[in-house]
C-alpha cells in the first residue's frame, strides 16, 4: 500500500469516483454530496492537498486534507489540526477496511505536521457513518448546526453536521 499526492492527471479519475460516490449516497441515505467543481479539486492537487491510496498499481481510496476548517468547526478550529474531507472509495475496494488505513496515515500525517488531532465531518446524523468513524478511532463529538457556509460545497448549507475527532 502507498499514499501519494494525487496528480493533475488523476483529475477525471477523482471526479469520476466522487460521481459514483454521490450516487451510492444517493441510493442510501437522504443527505448526498453534490458535483464538486473541476477547479476546486485541481486547485487541491495544486496544493498536495488531495490523496490517493494505491494497492498493487490501483487507486483505491482518494481523500482531500486541510489545515483549517474555521466555517465547521468555528472557535475549535484554533486548536492544531488536520482535517480530512471526502473520503472516496472506488467501489471495487468497498469493506475493505481502507478508512483505517487512512487514519493511521493521518496521525502520522498530523505529527510531521505538528498537529493535535485529526478531525472529520458528515452532514446529518448518519448512524451508520458514525459508528464506522468511532470504530476506526475517532470520538464522535456530536452535532452542530453550520451558521456560516458562505464558500462550502452546497451540501452544507443550511445542514447539521456530525464532528469527529481523534487527539494524536
Amino acid at each position: 500500500m502507498e499514499i501519494q499526492n494525487s496528480l493533475i492527471e488523476d483529475i477525471d479519475f477523482i471526479l469520476d469516483l466522487y460521481k459514483s460516490a454521490t450516487a451510492y449516497q444517493k441510493e442510501r441515505f437522504i443527505s448526498h454530496w453534490p458535483e464538486f467543481d473541476r477547479e476546486m479539486v485541481i486547485n487541491e492537487i495544486v496544493e498536495n492537498r488531495q490523496w490517493k491510496m494505491i494497492i498493487d498499481g490501483e487507486v483505491v481510496c482518494i481523500w482531500a486534507t486541510t489545515f483549517s476548517d474555521p466555517l465547521i468547526w468555528e472557535d475549535k478550529d484554533k486548536d492544531p489540526s488536520v482535517y480530512i474531507h471526502r473520503i472516496t472509495t472506488n467501489p471495487k475496494f468497498r469493506g475493505k477496511g481502507l478508512v483505517k488505513k487512512i487514519v493511521e496515515w493521518s496521525k502520522h500525517y498530523a505529527t510531521q505536521n505538528g498537529k493535535k488531532f485529526v478531525r472529520m465531518d458528515t452532514v446529518g446524523e448518519n448512524h451508520k457513518l458514525i459508528e464506522h468513524y468511532t470504530s476506526c478511532g475517532f470520538d464522535f463529538l456530536g452535532l452542530s448546526q453550520l451558521i456560516n457556509t458562505d464558500g462550502l460545497p452546497q451540501h452544507y448549507h443550511n445542514a447539521v453536521v456530525s464532528l469527529f475527532e481523534l487527539k494524536v
